[in-house]
């Protein structure tokens, strides 16, 4: 006979977070230790680190998770379509070779863009399982009337878009408003249909981390398949203190609930050596589990070059310069 944890794990197992009822009891009594938070991710740099062949094996795996991303007002079309093109063979085939693994058919986890491009980035991947995520809700800000956030959702998923990363109204949190941003999100959620919803919550902006915590659990609740750090567009984007309190939350809501919810980390990731410490924020706090593109992505661009530069460091011994290594 299944105990109780058996059957809950039985039964939620890559199961989608469904929207549930707002508990603001158990949002109301977060508390978070700001010391405490800083003290456990300084030991991420120093004390966990892995070298040579684990190296370039975590750095094959941060590329599978990364949401290769262009979001600038002067994308074009062609410049979406190279992007696609690097999305499909994110390391050159040289090295593909050399490393050995041509079987992998290594790819990242998605192509985030604005709704204009959707259609393009969803034309220029036909024929992978690379999926194409939008931006949407009036991105960055949030700050456009509702109902034209919900179109802007529908129109995405219309367009072909299978994720879809929200922002929150960043006043909501501010103002404690707690039913109101979980009302929100549940609209945005509904709207999202079949798609992935990734809810951004501009942690820079949020004030506290007792704040993000709270926001945090507030968006899961109200059905975000991912919660994400940042727009890459506030002055302040990921920090390994604000991602270890949103995936501890995370694993909270799990031990809760029986459903994962998965963690993106964006803006400011821009190193090889940044993108191990997330790896090892999340194997260590999450688990095995968590370190895969379903759970797990990157919000990033500049990351890949260095990224692929350091692999081919592996490879040569020798550091390339950074025009080795276009986006596309």
């Amino acid at each position: 006979m299944q105990t109780e944890v058996e059957r809950v794990t039985a039964m939620t197992h890559e199961q989608r977070n469904p929207i549930s009822p707002l508990d603001l009891g158990w949002v109301n009594s977060l508390r978070v230790n700001r010391s405490a938070v800083e003290r456990r991710v300084s030991t991420l740099p120093n004390r966990r680190t892995v070298k040579k062949d684990w190296q370039a094996a975590w750095l094959l795996k941060a590329i599978s998770c990364m949401d290769l991303t262009t979001l600038s007002g002067d994308d074009t079309v062609g410049t979406v379509q190279r992007l696609c093109l690097k999305a499909r063979q994110p390391i050159r085939g040289d090295l593909v070779d050399a490393l050995g693994i041509r079987s992998l058919n290594l790819t990242v986890g998605a192509v985030c863009v604005y709704h204009t491009f959707v259609e393009t980035a969803v034309q220029a991947l036909k024929g992978t399982a690379i999926p194409v995520a939008a931006v949407s809700t009036a991105f960055p800000a949030g700050l456009a009337p509702m109902e034209l956030r919900l179109r802007e959702i529908e129109a995405s998923v219309a367009a072909g878009a299978s994720e879809i990363d929200i922002v929150i109204s960043r006043h909501l949190v501010l103002n404690g408003d707690w039913q109101a941003l979980y009302d929100e999100v549940r609209l945005f959620r509904e709207a999202c249909g079949e798609a992935h919803m990734k809810t951004i919550l501009a942690t820079g902006e949020l004030g506290t981390l007792r704040n993000i915590a709270q926001a945090s659990l507030v968006c899961m609740l109200a059905g975000a398949d991912f919660i994400k750090t940042s727009t890459g567009k506030e002055p302040v984007n990921a920090t390994l203190p604000v991602s270890l309190v949103m995936v501890r939350a995370i694993r909270d809501y799990y031990e809760q609930t029986g459903y994962k919810v998965g963690f993106k980390p964006a803006g400011g990731i821009r190193t090889a050596k940044q993108s191990l410490d997330w790896l090892a924020l999340i194997k260590e706090e999450l688990g095995d589990a968590w370190l895969h593109p379903h759970l797990f992505r990157y919000g990033a661009s500049a990351l890949l070059g260095d990224i692929e530069r350091q692999l081919e460091h592996y490879v040569t011994g020798q550091y390339s310069s950074a025009i080795r290594h276009p986006m596309g």
